[in-house]
């Protein structure tokens, strides 16, 4: 099966190929010698490391075996110092009331981060009637900040009205909701840090 190039995207950022090298040199074996020890081809083993073929998971169950690693060694990432999202790559989501009508959507604009100790979404509302905002709470804090539009911030038993250019920054624990007031667009940055 060809890969698409968000896959290969995707499976690149893992290094893998690298990792394995980095495991195999370190402990002074040749590609022969793992070849040996996990049933596999040097000509594969050396595919693998220089990234020109994926392994699949029983294939890297074999070699983790061999350097008694977990198989999440070849999934973890370091934090680097900088994951860029693309506009074209971000994933969006819907947030529905208890009457089923979309409250708001919201695109994760750092879902392919790792490490992360914040979420950051681009919030766009929809208008609602205040009886149907659904509150929810979370840990950690909240931070928004309005681009455009009216936004009623429900926190409590108490709505807040923020405008373009207003921020707001609460305790995610205590239930609050959103609504768009008005015919105008409502977005916003919305960034809730991570416990």
């Amino acid at each position: 099966m060809a890969l698409t190039a968000t896959l290969t995207e995707g499976l690149d950022r893992y290094s893998i190929g690298l990792k394995l090298r980095e495991l195999r040199t370190k402990k002074k074996i040749g590609l022969v010698e793992l070849g040996r020890h996990t049933g596999l081809s040097a000509a594969l083993l050396s595919k693998i490391e220089r990234g020109k073929m994926y392994p699949t998971l029983p294939t890297l169950l074999r070699i983790s075996m061999v350097f008694s690693v977990e198989l999440d060694y070849f999934f973890g990432t370091e934090d680097k110092p900088i994951t860029i999202v693309r506009k074209k790559d971000r994933l969006t989501f819907s947030d529905k009331t208890s009457k089923k009508k979309t409250a708001y959507h919201f695109e994760s604009l750092d879902f392919s981060a790792s490490n992360k100790r914040l979420n950051a979404y681009l919030a766009h509302f929809e208008p609602l009637k205040l009886d149907d905002v659904k509150l929810h709470k979370h840990e950690g804090m909240e931070f928004i900040y309005i681009f455009k539009g009216k936004l009623g911030l429900y926190v409590r038993d108490h709505e807040e009205t923020l405008v373009e250019g207003d921020a707001g920054y609460l305790v995610a624990s205590v239930p609050h909701g959103y609504r768009r007031i008005g015919r105008t667009p409502c977005n916003a940055l919305v960034v809730v840090s991570l416990p």
